[in-house]
């Protein structure tokens, strides 16, 4: 499937209906399992591309992330999945992308900035993998890369108790009560043509970091785990 058409499978009436139910029910099931309570989605943009940038401890993080807009997001997924059609289907209609396992991170990035030139919001953990503590991680400078490049405002989100909830490498949910928090948005003014000096990203990254943990110290507050992992 050629790049462009990648990106637009899955935007047709029934595709937008199928995320609209799918999303509700495992938001629904999310929330209620977790006692789940949100804070700040007057923060979200109701329209037009953003990068969704939350905090990562846990699997259930993504379907939490989810539930702070009612707008279908954009994530990565392993190109090889898409081989399947009838699943490859399911996965662009829920707003994932395929990435070429292997590839160059350079073309990853691409990829993400033609999502959010195209006016998808995306949602890019900047930690990277899933972490543990109450502290956040050092930030990989790829997710301000591309919000600067596409010229995109950053939302970061702290997502509070999900480790206790799913800790990494358990199989089991437990039912914990989680917060999740979204800060202000971040505002980039890079242009996309113009080369952006790595001093620049590692300051829009320190920033970005502080925010971060900012937001999950409240949200980690408000579900009862400060500091306490």
């Amino acid at each position: 499937m050629a790049e462009t058409e990648t990106f637009m499978a899955g935007d047709s009436r029934s595709s937008r209906m199928f995320y609209t139910v799918c999303r509700a029910l495992v938001v629904y099931l999310s929330v209620s399992y977790t006692r789940t309570k949100i804070i700040g989605k007057e923060n979200i943009p109701s329209q037009g591309a953003f990068l969704l940038a939350p905090i990562h401890r846990s699997n259930i993080d993504t379907p939490l992330a989810a539930a702070v807009t009612k707008r279908r997001m954009r994530f990565m997924g392993k190109d090889t999945i898409w081989k399947y059609r009838p699943v490859g289907w399911v996965l662009s209609a829920l707003g994932a992308f395929p990435v070429s396992r292997g590839t160059a991170d350079r073309e990853a990035l691409r990829r993400c900035i033609a999502v959010l030139e195209m006016g998808e919001p995306l949602v890019l953990f900047p930690e990277g993998t899933r972490q543990s503590g109450p502290v956040v991680h050092p930030l990989f400078d790829g997710a301000t890369y591309v919000a600067a490049k596409a010229g995109v405002p950053i939302i970061p989100v702290g997502i509070g108790g999900s480790e206790r909830v799913m800790p990494k490498g358990s199989k089991m949910i437990y039912p914990r009560k989680c917060v999740v928090v979204v800060g202000k948005p971040i505002i980039t003014t890079s242009d996309s043509n113009e080369r952006l000096p790595r001093s620049a990203l590692k300051d829009l990254s320190l920033h970005l970091s502080t925010e971060l943990q900012r937001v999950f110290d409240e949200a980690q507050a408000l579900a009862g785990t400060p500091n306490a992992y």
